[in-house]
């Protein structure tokens, strides 16, 4: 597995194996071994007022949370120890020869803007990719959607290798940032056996 150039990334892009759709300025977006993708227009955050614990195996994790929707211009504040789920901008199609990491954007972090999502796109994948965002900073950061907030490194697999997705996988064809289905883990049948024994 090899980080992809710039050149071969066009060339894919070119070919189909890769599209993100839109992509806005390919000559912005397109990095050294990387493409930059934009902040989304949906948002889902956690109503931290009413809960007191997030305890999966009594609720699932999505009836803790709400959505948020913001027409092009507008902006939301992100205070200080907040968090919240967002999404790419793009809907992003990889073909079974290419997967890729996510990363935060190294000018946001330095202001303590953390995009820790769960960080591998695999091969095949098809959807919106849902961001983790958090301020570890100290002070309020506004963000806007549209502005390039994090970038997908990409790398080609082994030849040879079969990756395929399927309707068993949670979140494919995903089109808005999804709160996590960590409740739908078949784990979950065997802790529900331990707590009642």
């Amino acid at each position: 597995m090899s980080v992809l150039p710039s050149q071969r990334i066009r060339e894919l892009i070119r070919k189909k194996e890769i599209q993100v759709i839109p992509l806005l300025d390919e000559d912005e977006q397109i990095g050294k071994g990387s493409i930059d993708v934009r902040l989304g227009l949906d948002f889902v955050y956690f109503k931290k007022s009413n809960i007191s614990v997030v305890d999966p195996l009594k609720v699932p994790v999505e009836k803790y949370s709400e959505r948020l929707f913001l027409r092009p211009g507008q902006r939301l504040i992100l205070h200080p120890k907040d968090f919240v789920l967002a999404s790419t901008l793009e809907y992003i199609v990889f073909s079974d020869k290419v997967m890729a990491y996510v990363e935060g954007r190294s000018s946001w972090g330095r202001m303590g803007l953390i995009i820790a999502t769960a960080t591998v796109v695999s091969p095949g994948y098809k959807g919106i990719i849902t961001l983790e965002i958090s301020n570890l900073g100290d002070v309020p950061i506004a963000l806007y959607p549209g502005m390039r907030i994090a970038q997908l490194v990409l790398h080609t697999v082994e030849e040879g290798e079969k990756w395929s997705y399927s309707h068993k996988d949670k979140y494919l064809f995903s089109l808005s940032p999804e709160p996590g289905q960590i409740s739908k883990d078949r784990d979950w049948d065997i802790i529900r056996k331990w707590t009642k024994g």
